[in-house]
């Protein structure tokens, strides 16, 4: 330290700041001055706290910046400001306020005071009038919960601040009570908070009767994650080969055709970069930790119906809700589906997000008599003559996934007439009314007309329809009984294996030299191939062989066999292996027909509106929208440009552009110009012809 600045002493705070963190017992003078001059402003500014005061501010900025180099001196510092704060937080100055909040986070930064009193505080002050001031608050709480939960989970303050967080809920003022609620969310979307205290109190906000706070509150189990790695490797994908197109084209010659590929892998990444992040992935988490999702959704349900003065897109939010719950958890909440059938109207605006949540509220247990009204309403207004094809396809489709997951609320009747539209003359008609007589078949063929059954399966008991509240119960792993088939065929000679090595698989062994050339390994598609065309004689007995089995063993006995092998061998990876093996090979042959195809619709928790509306071709454009597409190409170049625009803009102009601006007075003289003017007759009109031409084409 030289003795000419040690003499003259800092100039200014922020000089003395760096001082005291370089050599604090040097400057503990100054700094117990400046403390002492805090000390005598406090007194002062608390008589008028809503008095503007910069010198005030600084001060509190200096000691809060040195304060862990006299942490005894500075002890009742933050308290100090805590209370200053809590009392005459609205009567003070905007820009103080901030100033003495971040002396406050700069403190708990340092360990000066407790984290659970300071968050209290900062929840209280997000009454305040100020938008900027709520933004610091917010970040900094959401940053000092989870420094608390980062080595482990810290419960009894967790604790303390949820119960503060409940009863913050309930403030009067909007504001605070938002704000909190969104702490909350953004904690349990960052996995500190990802309990279910947590979600229950989200979920009591979501019943209060303020609609910023309870339409926040739905969003949360509406929304997406907030952290999404699904298609990252699709979008580096995309990417990587728009990377390499351009590299290939770098070198290679340009033709038209690695043109539309370049401009066809553009297309790819920059369709990959829009669509990342979009895929759904809901908080099913959450679902699935409310207490009482049965009292919850009928309290929504009250709370829906008596929003009448709230916007549309509200109420749609608190229908989709209620859908969830009510197919997640198979709710009863009968009247919800009365109340939804007064939108099935062409003409209501977002239907089909109604009948998208008509379809997740259904499950099994859904008495059919309830939803049979619902059925026969979307049929009378959608599937019509008078309708169009796409008020058709989107009413088929609603009632697919309807009856995907209650088959039982279909009318014979009903579905009579329904699968009458496959034969309309408009496709998406036709694929709706296809897919409908695809899922019939699967769960209740006895209720389709006998041409449209299709072919019975080995099984007569997978044909029967299930009651209400039955289901299948299965006491035998499917498959076993093929398994008992194969044993016995290789016992009894009948497939050949080598080396324990199954399917004619080919391996190669360690002590084989790399080098040596490819085998040809068969596979078994190509011995199928040669089955169907009849080359080979093999393969053909080998599944003429197939078939001598299972007709030879009846059904009854191939069940018991199942059911003996289930419960006297523990079944190992391979054996599973093995029957899945088995499975698809039946499938394949051609004596053999199954029809057990998972329904996938019936499997999702959750219905895409894209599920329900109809496949259509793009619309061909008229000739404004085709002027506004070729305008909108024109926008980067000027009335007469090029159309390609310099690479640089520091680059020289062409030949031709430079000819254009010379002086016709000097290019007269030009040897092009007197030639042209000494023209036969014979070659000016051969030169007007060939003019002529050149117009005419690109006219066209």
């Amino acid at each position: 330290m030289s003795k000419k600045l040690r003499q003259s002493g800092p100039a200014t705070l922020a000089e003395l700041q760096n001082l005291v963190k370089r050599d604090k017992e040097a400057y503990a003078e100054e700094f117990m001055q400046q403390y002492r001059h805090y000390q005598a402003s406090l007194q002062v500014f608390k008589l008028k706290p809503s008095k503007q005061s910069e010198e005030f501010g600084e001060l509190v900025s200096f000691l809060s910046a040195v304060s862990h180099c006299f942490p005894k001196v500075l002890k009742t510092f933050p308290s100090e400001l805590m209370d200053l704060l809590e009392h005459h937080a609205d009567a003070l100055d905007p820009d103080l306020r901030q100033v003495l909040c971040r002396a406050l986070i700069l403190l708990r930064n340092k360990n000066m005071l407790t984290s659970s009193a300071l968050l209290e505080l900062f929840f209280k002050l997000f009454k305040c009038p100020d938008k900027v001031l709520r933004d610091i608050l917010y970040r900094h709480v959401i940053s000092d919960i989870r420094r608390l939960n980062a080595k482990h989970k810290n419960n009894a303050v967790n604790k303390t601040l949820q119960n503060f967080m409940f009863t913050m809920l309930g403030d009067p003022c909007v504001i605070a009570a938002r704000k909190s609620l969104d702490v909350m969310v953004e904690l349990y979307n960052r996995g500190v908070w990802h309990d279910n205290k947590t979600v229950n109190v989200i979920a009591t906000a979501a019943l209060l009767p303020q609609s910023k706070i309870s339409s926040a509150a739905v969003k949360f189990f509406l929304q997406n994650k907030a952290f999404e790695d699904e298609s990252d490797d699709d979008d580096d994908q995309a990417t990587e080969v728009y990377k390499q197109t351009l590299q290939a084209n770098e070198r290679n010659k340009k033709t038209g055709k690695r043109k539309r590929k370049l401009k066809q892998a553009l297309k790819s990444m920059k369709k990959a970069d829009k669509k990342k992040g979009v895929d759904p992935i809901f908080h099913f988490e959450a679902l699935h930790m409310i207490n009482d999702p049965q009292g919850f959704a009928e309290k929504l349900f009250t709370k829906l119906r008596g929003a009448k003065t709230e916007r549309f897109e509200i109420r749609l939010m608190y229908m989709n809700l209620i859908s969830r719950l009510i197919g997640v958890h198979d709710l009863f909440v009968l009247n919800f589906y009365p109340y939804l059938q007064r939108y099935l109207q062409p003409y209501q605006k977002d239907v089909t997000r109604v009948l998208t949540y008509l379809a997740q509220a259904s499950h099994d247990l859904v008495p059919s008599e309830t939803l049979e009204s619902v059925l026969r309403t979307i049929a009378d207004n959608f599937i019509s003559e008078r309708s169009s094809p796409e008020a058709q396809a989107v009413g088929l489709n609603a009632i697919h996934a309807m009856c995907a997951r209650c088959p039982l609320a279909m009318d014979q009747t009903l579905l009579e007439d329904l699968v009458q539209y496959k034969g309309s003359k408009h496709k998406m008609v036709t694929m709706a009314a296809r897919s409908l007589i695809q899922l019939f078949r699967q769960v209740n063929p006895m209720m389709l007309p006998r041409k449209e059954r299709g072919k019975p399966s080995d099984n007569p008991d997978d044909d029967a329809a299930l009651a209400y509240g039955e289901s299948r119960v299965v006491d035998t792993v499917p498959g076993s009984e093929l398994l008992t088939l194969y044993d016995e065929a290789k016992a009894a000679g009948d497939i050949m294996e080598s080396d324990g090595e199954d399917d004619g698989w080919q391996t190669a062994s360690e002590d084989e030299d790399d080098g040596g050339d490819w085998v040809t390994v068969q596979h078994d598609d190509d011995k199928l191939k040669r089955q169907a065309k009849g080359g080979s004689e093999a393969a053909e007995s080998e599944f003429q062989r197939d078939d001598v089995v299972q007709d030879t063993v009846t059904k009854e006995e191939r069940a018991r066999r199942a059911k003996e092998l289930t419960t006297t061998r523990i079944l190992t990876q391979d054996d599973f292996d093995r029957i899945r093996q088995l499975k698809a090979r039946q499938a394949v042959a051609p004596a053999v027909a199954k029809r057990k195809q998972a329904i996938a619709r019936a499997e999702e928790d959750v219905l895409d509106e894209t599920a329900i509306l109809p496949e259509t071709k793009k619309r061909k454009q008229d000739k404004a929208e085709r002027l506004a597409q070729v305008r909108e190409g024109r926008e980067d170049r000027g009335k007469y440009g090029f159309r390609k625009g310099k690479l640089s803009e520091h680059a020289s102009t062409t030949n031709k552009d430079k000819a254009k601006r010379k002086n016709p007075m000097m290019m007269k003289h030009a040897r092009h110009v007197r030639v042209k003017h000494n023209r036969d007759l014979r070659t000016k009109q051969m030169d007007a012809r060939k003019s002529r031409m050149k117009d005419a084409r690109n006219r066209k």
